[in-house]
This record gives C-alpha cells, structure tokens and sequence, in this order.
C-alpha cells in the first residue's frame, strides 16, 4: 500500500480526514465546536496573535482526536476479545484527546473573555 505520488498521499490523508468526520461522532462534535469558534474569532474581531492561538487550539484537539480514533481502530483490529491491556491502550488515547480538550478550552477562555467583555461594555 505504499503511495507512488505525492497525490496519492494526499489523497488518502484527505479521505482518512473525512472518514473521521463521517463516522466519529466526536470528531463531528470537535468540528462543530471549531466552527463556532471561528465564528465567534469573527465577531469578537480578534488579532492576529489571537486567531493563531485559536488554530493552534483548533489543531491540537483535532490531531489528538484523529490519533485516537487511529489507535481505537487498531487496537479493534488486533483484538475482537476483551482485553484489559487493549482497553488501557484506548483509555490512554482518550486521555490525550481530553487533555488537548481541556488546553483548548483553556486558551480558549484567554482568548474570548477580554473581547467579550469588551463587547458587552464590562471593560
């Protein structure tokens, strides 16, 4: 399975990305929330080191989740029985995603508060 163009890399990253996002109900809710992000970077008309600290955010939870979601398939792949070292394996990946989660949130916060506190006359 090896790819022969730069094309064909692309391609299959592009495909694994909408897989993700059609078949992950968490990816969806990862995407969703970024969208409202981004539309509320729009309203609150952040700066420019502002709206980087937002996609880095945007990026950490999204890479986290698809790393997760890669590692739950494998493990599903390797092992159709229980397994508590295949379970510790896809807990530790969801660990991950909650801690970039729980980052973005956090930047997130550092990032909305001033402007909306501007916005509702509150500074």
């Amino acid at each position: 399975m090896r790819n022969h163009k730069l094309s064909d890399s692309f391609r299959n990253a592009f495909r694994g990305l909408r897989q993700a996002i059609a078949r992950e109900r968490n990816m969806r809710i990862h995407v969703a929330a970024a969208v409202l992000c981004i539309l509320l970077g729009i309203v609150c008309r952040l700066d420019p080191v502002s709206w980087a600290v937002l996609f880095i955010a945007i990026g950490l939870v999204v890479v986290t989740e698809l790393i997760n979601t890669a590692v739950e398939k494998l493990v599903d792949m390797i092992t159709t029985e229980y397994s508590a070292k295949a379970r510790a394996v896809k807990d530790i990946a969801a660990g991950a995603v909650l801690v970039a989660a729980i980052v973005a949130v956090a930047l997130g916060a550092l990032v909305f508060i001033p402007p909306l506190l501007r916005l509702a006359g509150l500074q």
